[in-house]
């Protein structure tokens, strides 16, 4: 009897490129028996590979009947791939087009999130062609610290709180020199928080995971690239927090999802603060790395990840 192929797509021309493979990893490793797996490779260059030979696109999704979109950050993350694959009328999990395109621009995923009455940190857009300016209206604005983004990165890379007038440029001209656009916040202590909402799951269309704590190393101002990915930092499942607290930040990562229609899953990034509950983002293809903070709630609740990767195939085929 014939099983379904999953061609599971990791890596890809991004800077989450390292991360991506560990999350591919992830998925075949878990990937229940019913299914036949592709384990395919997508390098730096954007070159498909299966078995490390090059092969067309084509050929890949040809073969396939569900695609499993591990990927993360630019093209895998910001609607290119999902455009591939509607293109070739391939079945596959994750956001859809215009979703992933909102999720990876903090701008335009702000103003959606604002539009759905969810509080989102003060902001300015800064470009290349009025940098100076911008950098100059933004310490004018601002109460340092402030928090500089590049504006579609993913996994926190290029995410730098600054404390002066000379961190404020340098970070900006090298978020602006790699990534063409930035985004400067107002920075928000208090406790930073994260929640997964996943479509049409234990009998609910929008069932929202348990929120997790996160605890940065004290050296760390933030839950940067290495935090995230080495370890090293506390990850409390449930979060430390009153029922009712939990309920609010569940019902926000429902709205921030439904706000940007993120598709089959998504992880929603908070900071509780006393000034009230921030939405800081919400990552459409978030991790599924040992370290990543979607898997854990799953657990604590008694879903295994073979089981949660199951839901997906499935719901990607009736799609």
């Amino acid at each position: 009897m014939h099983k379904p192929v999953v061609a599971v797509l990791r890596g890809g021309p991004s800077s989450e490129y390292d991360v991506s493979l560990q999350s591919g990893g992830e998925v075949l490793r878990h990937l229940p028996s019913q299914y036949d797996r592709l384990d395919v490779l997508i390098d730096r260059e954007g070159v498909w590979h299966i078995a490390g030979m090059p092969r067309s696109i084509d050929y890949v999704l040809s073969r396939s009947d569900v695609v499993f979109n591990a990927l993360h950050g630019e093209f895998g993350e910001d609607g290119q791939i999902q455009a591939i694959l509607d293109s070739h009328h391939s079945k596959y999990t994750g956001p859809r087009r215009v979703g992933a395109a909102l999720a990876m621009n903090k701008v335009l995923s702000k103003k959606h999130f604002s539009g759905a009455g969810l509080l989102v940190p003060k902001h300015t857009h800064v470009y290349n062609d009025d940098m100076d300016q911008g950098i100059f209206s933004v310490f004018r604005t601002y109460t340092l610290p402030v928090v500089v983004k590049p504006i579609s990165a993913g996994s926190s890379l290029g995410v730098v709180v600054v404390k002066s007038f000379t961190e404020l440029k340098n970070a900006v001209i090298e978020a602006l020199s790699k990534w063409g656009e930035a985004i400067v916040e107002e920075y928000i202590p208090g406790i930073e928080l994260t929640c997964g909402v996943i479509e049409n799951f234990r009998g609910e269309s929008y069932y929202a995971t348990l929120p997790v704590e996160i605890r940065a190393p004290k050296d760390r101002s933030f839950f940067d690239y290495d935090a995230k990915y080495t370890g090293i930092t506390e990850k409390i499942c449930p979060a430390r927090l009153s029922l009712s607290d939990k309920k609010r930040i569940q019902d926000a990562a429902i709205l921030a999802h439904k706000a940007i229609d993120a598709g089959q899953y998504s992880r929603a990034d908070f900071i509780l603060s006393p000034k009230g509950l921030y939405v800081l983002e919400t990552n459409t293809l978030p991790g599924l790395t040992e370290e990543s903070l979607l898997p854990k709630p799953l657990k604590a609740v008694g879903c295994e990840f073979s089981h949660f990767l199951e839901h997906l195939i499935e719901d990607a085929k009736r799609r």
